[in-house]
């Protein structure tokens, strides 16, 4: 099975190829980039096939396409830069990349008769009450430009295949980017005063997890709606970060500990505004998965452990 993974330079992407490298299976990476830009030196993705792609060229998505006929795409890339999609400079091409790039992908995936997986968010939904929203909800209801075009991306699929994968994924870290864990390490460095929200919950998704779990689900026919983040509970960012400190701590480095570091809890009111409006309610209802025989992902716990020794900290 030869599957076309774009978005290799990020986070999730990244680790796809990894997974599918590990597993033996044939996969070919895609980016903008001429070349594995961005890949961690050393990376098995570095020995595997790749292509330059610009996703919003739809003539040369086709072209990619007709060159290495894929059995399938699990399509990565995305414009995930929130506050920066807020500018209105910015909004224009935020949609070319979300919903322009995605309707580029899913036509070629049509016209080819293959299978596609797109990546997706919790932002498509407004983050209002406690409930887990459910992964075949349909009260769309977006916040801000990200979620917007994300939820355009959803439809520019839905609408052109009558067979994909939709997975909703939040709060994601891995190896190869920036994400809310090490942005906590750094400015711990600097300073021993921190305010983190407490009124935002939902629960962390580590991309090396998420990665099995896309290259299991892709070669089945068990297509829809799909909710998927680490197990371990409902969390907001305020205890997360408490965690990745207690953590990182407990593995030597204490600059991080109790004794150094205070971390207080805030409100998202308290905390300040931010160029777009986060949901309250990130939390996800991933029954779906095991109900079709789906391997629910390990606790974020678990995966926190994981993680902090993988970046060395």
């Amino acid at each position: 099975m030869k599957i076309l993974v774009t978005g290799v330079a990020g986070q999730l992407g990244h680790d796809v190829m990894n997974e599918l490298h590990k597993r033996g299976m044939e996969g070919i990476g895609s980016d903008i980039a001429p070349a594995y830009a961005g890949i961690p030196d050393g990376s098995a993705v570095e020995s595997m096939p790749y292509v330059s792609m610009d996703i919003t060229d739809a003539s040369a998505v086709k072209e990619v396409f007709e060159s290495i006929k894929p059995d399938a795409v699990i399509h990565c890339a995305a414009w995930t830069a929130v506050d920066l999609a807020e500018d209105e400079d910015k909004k224009e091409k935020v949609f070319a990349i979300n919903e322009g790039g995605t309707a580029n992908i899913a036509e070629c995936a049509k016209e080819a008769g293959i299978k596609m997986m797109y990546i997706s968010t919790d932002y498509v939904f407004d983050g209002k009450g406690e409930k887990p929203w459910e992964p075949d909800c349909t009260d769309y209801a977006p916040l801000n430009v990200y979620g917007e075009s994300k939820l355009a991306g959803e439809k520019a699929v839905s609408s052109r295949l009558s067979a994909f994968f939709i997975v909703r994924i939040a709060w994601v870290f891995g190896k190869n980017g920036k994400n809310f864990i090490k942005t906590m390490l750094n400015v711990a460095k600097t300073h021993d005063k921190l305010k983190v929200v407490c009124d935002q919950v939902g629960t962390p998704t580590y991309t090396y997890d998420l990665a099995r779990l896309l290259v299991d689900m892709i070669q089945t026919e068990k297509y829809g709606y799909y909710h998927a983040t680490n197990e371990g509970g409902y969390i907001s960012w305020y205890d997360f970060a408490k965690e990745i400190f207690r953590q990182a701590a407990e593995l030597g480095h204490e600059e991080y500990s109790g004794d150094r570091l205070t971390v207080e809890a805030v409100t998202t009111a308290e905390y300040g505004s931010s160029k777009a409006v986060r949901p309250f309610n990130s939390r996800l209802d991933k029954t779906k998965l095991t109900a079709s025989g789906f391997e629910p992902l390990p606790t974020w716990q678990d995966a926190l452990e994981r993680y902090l020794k993988e970046i060395g900290e």
